[in-house]
């Protein structure tokens, strides 16, 4: 991925989102510009015309962290963007984001056996763990039997993307199933901005791009965030509708590997719908016939 063109493309689309009222500025008549003039956000940067123009070319090298910061309030950026606008800037300067180390495979390896006793001790929620490319690496027997329409009979390692946009199952699992959209090439992209040498990544990116005009639609918004935590509603094959609570927690002996626990409040007919599920689960011969 080209760093000055993913620099410019997120700054300006940022800019354009921020409109005058927003940013406390007078707008006064004759605007030809969506959102604020570069003038307004250098203003609010404290920084010159000229170096603000200069960041949104692309040249952002050597960029101080208290600039970026300054950008950063000006655009109003959340968390994650601002996460976002450092990894571009660290990048540019030649510095691995986040620590993490880049691995030549595209193919993730099988978890480690302490990571698998750990995903099978949780036995009333949703287990599973991905990695910075959307791969389903491992899960818990009930994470095995809620993300069946996604892991299939086991033919490709499951990828969260790929089933998002190319599987038609996922229209009927995710109920929402627009905003997961948007929410899944948000976390792709802010995948992309820790690592853009990652080739798996950049394999995804492509793939999804030729095949989904949706996914390359959102792709070009260059929104971001992080997954963290909150509410989902899905509609599964065999016990219908669940709206399920997550948390999302980095799995530190595996850099870029997170591990999503989703479980439901108690007393609730989700958290009844996942205790049927996982009976059905534990039934080999309800499992043999998916959606049975």
């Amino acid at each position: 991925m080209d760093n000055r063109s993913e620099v410019r493309e997120f700054l300006m689309t940022r800019r354009a989102r921020v409109s005058p009222d927003a940013a406390g500025i007078a707008a006064g008549s004759n605007r030809r510009v969506e959102g604020l003039r570069r003038s307004e956000v250098a203003a609010l940067a404290g920084v010159s015309v000229e170096y603000y123009s200069k960041l949104e070319r692309g040249a952002i090298a050597g960029a101080s962290g208290a600039v970026l910061d300054a950008v950063s309030r000006a655009l109003q950026l959340t968390d994650a963007e601002h996460s976002h606008l450092l990894d571009l800037a660290r990048n540019a300067d030649g510095i691995p984001s986040s620590g993490r180390h880049r691995r030549r495979s595209t193919k993730p390896g099988p978890p480690r056996p302490s990571l698998e006793w750990a995903l099978a001790s949780i036995t009333d929620s949703v287990a599973v763990v991905r990695d910075q490319r959307q791969n389903l690496v491992a899960f818990n027997d009930l994470g095995r039997a809620f993300y069946s329409p996604l892991i299939g009979d086991g033919g490709r390692v499951p990828n969260f993307a790929r089933f998002q946009f190319l599987d038609p199952a996922a229209h009927d699992f995710y109920p929402d199933w627009d905003l997961f959209a948007d929410m899944c090439v948000a976390v792709v992209r802010a995948e992309a901005g820790h690592d853009p040498h990652d080739k798996g990544i950049q394999d995804l990116v492509g793939e999804l791009s030729t095949r989904s005009d949706v996914f390359r639609t959102l792709w070009a918004a260059h929104n971001v965030r992080s997954h963290g935590s909150g509410q989902k509603r899905f509609h599964h094959p065999v016990v219908g509708d669940l709206t399920l609570v997550y948390e999302e927690l980095a799995i530190t002996a595996e850099p870029g590997q997170v591990l999503l626990i989703y479980s439901a409040e108690p007393g609730s007919s989700s958290a009844e719908r996942l205790r049927l599920l996982a009976s059905w689960a534990a039934d080999p011969a309800a499992t043999s016939q998916p959606g049975s």
